[in-house]
Parts: structure tokens; C-alpha cells; sequence
């Protein structure tokens, strides 16, 4: 991974060039932003760019002997450690280290979407709630004191550390306060509240901002072939979440199905069919309740696409191809009567589902009301 992978964030990258260039890294740097912004690539370009042995123009090479390595996830002198599911007695990150492979991908290009969800999938639990176990500690310990192997630094990349186990934080605290001269530590964390106060005190905190949709759909366009009218209407809704962006831009995926359900949704309540009204609530509660969220924020997006669409501004709707076709004909269902009320309802909808209110009650009253607003 090199910097010129990362999406956006150049302010951000040019303070980790000019620590490493200056020769004055911090021994722990916390890497922090909202989901979907790209923390644990920015921390695996860092680690690169430290070992890289032929630096130019502001980033590694990619072609030294460390690049090389460090392309095949096999450099010597970095290592990992990341939330995972108990697996024997003494769980550690090791015990899943051809998944996280999978996971990074190839010269852990991958890793532009830390997407947390195809990681519990790798690890073959998507319910679980994977943690950093207090026995990791050990690992870690054992492997950053001994000497950097073929480089000057020796690296650890943590990934998700607010899911560090207390017991496992506690533990790491001497170790990052007083580390050896040769010890780097990267953190990444989407939640900065619920790491350690006491880790928290000893790393130098950097954080991602959410890249602009422009940089996402460039992005998009390069690396995936898209059309940059096309890319833009995929980049736009993410909201700078790169995760989101790319899952939009797999229409045979999730937001493929958002669609076809808000599709769905909407033709049963013109109809008032409140029988299948029920039958569609029970579907979408069976959803696990994050995946439920989302779809009800496609929903509220969509409804906010449908009125922009009625005034025929299209510098500022974002829509799919299939998006807009079906816009075509229902938008005028979406007008300054019911707008703001319909918007309300799955925005109200999503709040009380997080809440850990009943789905299935939550979103057939939902659906019930949408009913009654689609004909105003």
C-alpha cells in the first residue's frame, strides 16, 4: 500500500511523511475517523513507507525488496493484531492469519474498504462481536521486544483498537508508554470514546477526514472502469464512507436489493395492500438490525433523490441508472406535500430500530404510514 492509494486525506498523509522523513515518528499513532474512511490503509502505507528503502517523490517505491514484502503481507517487522471470535483456549490474531490475508487482499489494496462487516463473514460469524483478547497482549509483548529483524523499525498495525479487551489494554499500557527505540505503533479506530483513556494519552492522534465524492468517484472511475457520471451518482450517497461507495457500486449486491425492496415498499402502499405490507415489514425486520438501518437510510436518500428529481436539477440528484429509470415514473409521488413527512417517517424509523425497538412493529408501522403519505 502506498500513499498515492489512499483516497483523499493529503493533509493527513503529508504529517506522517514529514514525521517519517524528519526522523521524528511518534512510538504510537492513533489513526481516527468516521467508518469507511480509510484508516488502516493510511496505517499500512505508513508502515511501508517506513521500511521502503528507496523513498522518492513523497512515498515508497513499491519495488525494494521491503515493498516487495510488504506487497506479499509478509514483511518480517510488521505485524498485526485485530478483533477476532474465540478460537481455542488462548485466542490471538494469528490464529486467523490466512482470513485476514483474504481480508487486506493483495498488497493490501483491499484495505481502502475496511469493510467490518466481510470480515465477519471471513471469520465465518457475521452475529459475532469479535474482540482484541486479553491474552494478545502476550503476543504483542513477545514480538516487539525482540529486534527489528531486517529493518530499522519494527511495526505493529492494530486495527479496531477500541475493541481491545481492558484486561489486554491494560497489559500494552507499559509497553506503549515506554517502548524500545526500534517499536512503531499504528492504532486505527472508528470510535476514539472507547479506547483507554490511559492508551489514549500515550498515542499522537491523527485524524481522517471523509474524502470529497469527487476524490471517491475518481476512485471509482480508475479503479473499477465506472463512468464518471455514473461514479459520481454511486459516490454521492456514501456520504465520503468509501465502504458505502464501493457497495453501490456492486449492483449485485446490497444496494441492488435496497433498491428493489424500496421498489417493493412503494407499490404496496399505493396499493394499500396491507396484508403484503406486513409480509414486506417482516422481511426487512429479518435483516439483522444494522443492515435494516441502512436500508432505511437508502430509503430516506431516495425519497430526498425523488423530490430533487421533480426539479429537474440534475447537478444535485445522485441517482443510478436503475434508480433514475424508476424515478421517471414515481417521482411525482414525492412532492412538496408529503416530503418531509415521508422523510421523517424512515429517519424515525432507523432511530427506533437502533434504539433496539421491535422491528417488525417498527417497520410495518412504518410501512402503514407511507400508505397514507404517498397518495397526499
Amino acid at each position: 500500500m502506498k500513499f498515492s492509494d489512499i483516497i483523499g486525506n493529503e493533509r493527513a498523509i503529508e504529517r506522517v511523511r514529514q514525521m517519517v522523513d524528519n526522523d521524528n515518528i511518534p512510538h504510537a499513532l492513533l489513526f481516527y475517523g468516521e467508518p469507511g474512511v480509510p484508516k488502516l490503509a493510511l496505517a499500512l502505507a505508513t508502515s511501508q513507507y517506513i521500511h521502503c528503502t528507496n523513498r522518492h517523490d513523497g512515498d515508497s517505491c513499491g519495488e525494494c525488496p521491503s515493498c516487495l514484502q510488504h506487497q506479499s503481507m509478509n514483511h518480517a517487522d510488521t505485524f498485526f493484531s485485530y478483533p477476532i471470535v474465540k478460537k481455542g483456549e488462548r485466542p490471538v490474531s494469528e490464529d486467523f492469519d490466512a482470513e485476514w490475508k483474504r481480508f487486506l487482499g493483495e498488497g493490501g489494496k483491499d484495505a481502502i474498504a475496511e469493510d467490518y462487516e466481510r470480515w465477519l463473514a471471513l471469520l465465518g460469524n457475521t452475529n459475532a462481536q469479535p474482540i482484541i483478547y486479553a491474552n494478545e497482549s502476550d503476543n504483542i509483548i513477545r514480538k516487539m521486544s525482540m529486534s527489528a529483524y531486517t529493518a530499522r523499525f519494527k511495526v505493529l498495525i492494530m486495527w479496531n483498537a477500541d475493541k481491545m479487551h481492558p484486561k489486554c489494554a491494560n497489559k500494552l499500557l507499559k509497553l506503549i508508554e515506554e517502548p524500545s527505540d526500534d517499536s512503531i505503533f499504528l492504532l486505527t479506530t472508528d470510535s476514539v470514546k472507547d479506547i483507554l483513556p490511559t492508551i489514549l494519552s500515550r498515542t499522537q492522534r491523527i485524524e481522517l477526514r471523509k474524502p470529497s465524492t469527487q476524490q471517491i468517484a475518481e476512485y471509482l472511475s480508475s479503479s473499477h472502469g465506472i463512468d464518471m457520471t455514473e461514479a459520481i451518482a454511486l459516490a454521492a450517497p456514501a456520504d465520503g464512507n468509501v465502504v458505502q461507495a464501493l457497495r453501490n457500486a456492486d449492483h449485485g449486491s446490497e444496494t441492488h436489493d435496497f433498491h428493489e425492496q424500496f421498489v417493493k415498499l412503494m407499490r404496496l402502499a399505493y396499493m394499500r395492500d396491507i396484508a403484503q405490507l406486513k409480509t414486506w415489514s417482516e422481511t426487512i425486520a429479518g435483516y439483522k438490525r444494522e443492515k435494516s438501518q441502512r436500508f432505511l437510510n437508502y430509503a430516506s436518500r431516495m425519497v430526498r433523490e425523488n423530490y430533487i428529481y421533480n426539479l429537474h436539477l440534475p447537478e444535485i440528484n445522485y441517482q443510478t441508472e436503475e434508480e433514475s429509470q424508476f424515478s421517471k415514473n414515481f417521482a411525482r409521488f414525492i412532492n412538496e406535500r408529503n416530503v418531509e413527512a415521508m422523510f421523517k417517517t424512515f429517519v424515525d424509523a432507523a432511530h427506533d430500530i437502533k434504539g433496539n425497538g421491535n422491528a417488525k412493529i417498527v417497520l410495518f408501522d412504518m410501512a402503514v404510514k407511507v400508505s397514507i403519505l404517498i397518495k397526499k
